[in-house]
């Protein structure tokens, strides 16, 4: 028996103006239109068959993420919305955030979105540096992004989230702290501050650009945590900080190994039954195939020696002290299973314990790739 965790529901919207060079989720350059209407009905359809697997459970959050959601029609995500309420059972409180581009930004717009029921939106600054944001690939300068983010102050959302990257390429530290600063000066609620990485499979994993040096990087990161908690801000997860009351719902539901059904193009979702079961399902990543009804490309069952791992690779992200015993409910394993791992992670001084509790440590935040392989388990 497993207990069930929290529910919410992911949607992907994949289509972009462009693609950025450092990016590697699903995204597709727009050729023409969107089909909007089309689309939307897929989306739909594709919930129609996930709905199934949870039954009348609530739903507590939902995250529109791309892609650039934001090229949708207020119209648009007004059907998409009404159509979701149709389908799952949505709490009425629940946050509902939607990612958005500020080059694509329009004041009605947003306000047409909030109608629609969005009441958090997640801008995508990543810099207020015009020659930063060109390398970034970035549609929009600086006056867009803090056009969007008063946009967004005004409209009273619940919430919003500014997006912004450090370590760019040729970044010094004093650029890197003063798009910190212009930030948070903008007064979001929530930051989201994160190192740029270069991945496989993009334009920039193909022709690396120059990064700051490591001792730049850390200047940057330390400084800038100082900044940011000066302003009132708690960093509560590897990259993420917000004021008092205003932490991502749907970010934590995800670091605390909650479940989500995960629908649109290339969308992965996780499902908690009570017999045991954990299923992750991957959608269809390419439009083409997606829009032909073709909605699920894969879906396994999380085997009992992966979920040590998989349980710590998301609860470890946040700083949160976790209860020892959604162990237990949440993977249907004893705590003996990982009593080892814990006991090696402890000597390290990668976490704490009490009775009740584990915790991340300072230390541990800064070696966390090692923290994890301890729960990878025999290959």
């Amino acid at each position: 028996m497993l207990k069930l965790p929290p529910l919410s529901l992911y949607i992907h919207i994949p289509w972009c103006v462009q693609k950025c060079p450092y990016c590697d989720f699903n995204s597709h350059t727009l050729k023409g239109e969107i089909p909007q209407t089309e689309y939307v009905e897929h989306l739909l359809s594709d919930l129609d068959k996930d709905a199934e697997l949870i039954g009348d459970r609530p739903v507590k959050t939902i995250f529109i993420g791309g892609g650039t959601p934001s090229l949708l029609t207020a119209e648009s995500m007004q059907m998409l919305m009404d159509g979701v309420r149709e389908r799952v059972n949505l709490n009425p409180d629940a946050e509902v955030t939607m990612e958005a581009n500020p080059g694509t930004v329009e004041a009605d717009r947003f306000a047409g979105y909030q109608a629609a029921g969005i009441n958090r939106i997640s801008i995508g600054v990543q810099s207020f540096g015009d020659d930063k944001l060109i390398m970034l690939g970035r549609i929009h300068g600086p006056s867009e992004a803090k056009r969007a983010a008063l946009l967004a102050t005004n409209l009273n959302l619940r919430s919003f989230n500014l997006d912004l990257m450090h370590g760019l390429p040729s970044q010094t530290r004093d650029e890197g702290l003063s798009d910190l600063r212009q930030a948070i000066e903008l007064a979001p609620p929530h930051l989201s501050w994160y190192q740029l990485t270069i991945e496989p499979n993009t334009q920039f994993g193909s022709r690396p650009p120059r990064l700051p040096d490591d001792d730049t990087l850390w200047d940057i990161y330390t400084e800038g945590h100082k900044l940011l908690t000066a302003a009132g801000y708690q960093q509560y997860e590897t990259s993420a900080y917000a004021k008092a009351g205003y932490q991502c719902e749907h970010n934590l539901n995800y670091w605390r190994f909650g479940d989500y059904l995960g629908i649109g193009c290339g969308a992965h979702g996780k499902i908690t039954s009570t017999d045991g079961q954990i299923l992750r399902t991957v959608k269809t990543k390419h439009p083409r195939g997606y829009m032909e009804g073709r909605y699920l490309d894969n879906q396994y069952n999380v085997e009992n020696e992966d979920r040590p791992f998989e349980y710590f690779m998301n609860r470890f992200r946040l700083l949160e002290a976790m209860p020892r015993r959604e162990f237990t409910d949440y993977t249907g394993l004893a705590e003996s299973v990982v009593r080892p791992a814990i006991d090696e992670a402890l000597a390290k001084g990668y976490i704490s314990e009490t009775a009740d509790e584990w915790q991340i440590t300072e230390h541990g935040k800064l070696f966390l790739n090692s923290l994890l392989e301890l729960f990878l388990g025999e290959e």
